[in-house]
């Protein structure tokens, strides 16, 4: 996904969130990445499924 620096962004959020690294993230985002791990990848879905209600809205994903 290097290619797609938004949704990385996202994605990156997504799993910082939802696997914080003290607690539950078997590895890192960059790593969970290189190896195409279940973790990556549902971050990566919850990431587009926000960009895409966001442009059924109408409006710009903002990221904070």
């Amino acid at each position: 996904m290097q290619h797609d620096r938004r949704l990385r962004a996202a994605a990156r959020a997504v799993y910082d969130a939802v696997y914080p690294p003290e607690e539950l993230a078997p590895v890192g985002f960059d790593q969970a990445e290189k190896y195409g791990m279940i973790h990556y990848r549902r971050s990566v879905d919850a990431a587009r499924a926000c960009f895409l209600v966001k442009a059924d809205e109408g409006e710009q994903l903002t990221l904070i």
